[in-house]
């Protein structure tokens, strides 16, 4: 009888351990509005650049309407609960905002790119971190790879923009690209790193006065991204959020359809939208 007990307890055991390993290894991908991301990876929550002001709450960028056009899906407190890691791939605010400064707490890990060191580490963040090439952190190995937000002279005066690949064990390799246009250096990585998902700006944003070279990648550049990037699933982001952004998701499904891009190569996640992995 003792035997049989202790055969049970360790089938409940291992039962048990075999069910928490699998429930941490369950991940998903949900898109909030604009480039604001919340990532459930290896059982941890990672917010990427958040924008949390209300609607009309900042600047127009292109003179047409205040940014956001449009209010977050959830509240800022659902956002930020039980949060493990802030991601920012730089601090332009459509990605790094007031809002998100005041309701993200201090002592929640904080990475960010080498340009924004000193603008970051005045607002507080007690576990803010630079991060130069790579670290691990909770076994998640981030690297922090070039994003060039935009070209010529335009490239100039945007400044420094990064994105980060996410590698752990028994998890998806996630590459986040953030503000960039396509470039030889975005091929390159999805080579090196050959994501399962690329999280990709496509809003083909502009600046006034410079309306011939994008900031970001627009839905032409988006489809050459689409078309190299491999076994990997892509996300597309950053559109009908702010008023410089010209390539809305109507746009670019119409783009994609010419292509005969699948809705399961190319997804274009509604606000507050979960993909799970």
């Amino acid at each position: 009888m003792s035997t049989l007990i202790s055969r049970l307890f360790v089938f409940i055991f291992f039962t048990s351990v075999a069910l928490q390993a699998q429930t941490k290894n369950n991940g998903s991908i949900q898109f909030i509005r604009n480039a604001t991301t919340i990532i459930n990876y290896g059982g941890y929550k990672i917010l990427v650049d958040p924008m949390l002001s209300p609607k009309g709450g900042l600047i127009s960028v292109a003179g047409k309407q205040n940014s956001p056009l449009v209010d977050l899906p959830i509240p800022i407190s659902e956002i930020v609960e039980n949060l493990d890691l802030v991601l920012v791939t730089h601090n332009h605010f459509d990605h790094f905002d007031s809002d998100a400064v005041k309701n993200l707490n201090k002592k929640t890990k904080l990475l960010h790119q080498p340009a924004d060191r000193d603008t970051i580490q005045k607002l507080g963040f007690q576990n803010a971190e630079t991060i130069y090439n790579e670290i691990v952190w909770k076994d998640i190995k981030i690297t922090r790879v070039i994003a060039e937000h935009g070209t010529g002279r335009i490239h100039q005066m945007m400044g420094d923009a990064s994105g980060f690949v996410l590698q752990a064990k028994n998890q998806p390799t996630i590459y986040v690209i953030g503000d960039a246009v396509w470039t030889e250096g975005i091929y390159q990585n999805i080579k090196r790193y050959e994501p399962d998902y690329i999280i990709v700006n496509t809003g083909g944003a502009k600046i006034n006065g410079f309306e011939a070279t994008p900031i970001i990648m627009d839905e032409k550049q988006a489809m050459s991204l689409v078309q190299e990037s491999g076994k990997a699933v892509v996300i597309a982001v950053h559109m009908d959020a702010i008023d410089h952004c010209y390539t809305t998701r109507e746009i670019l499904k119409k783009e994609a359809d010419k292509f005969k891009i699948s809705s399961e190569k190319l997804l274009i996640p509604n606000d507050g939208e979960i993909i799970e992995f």
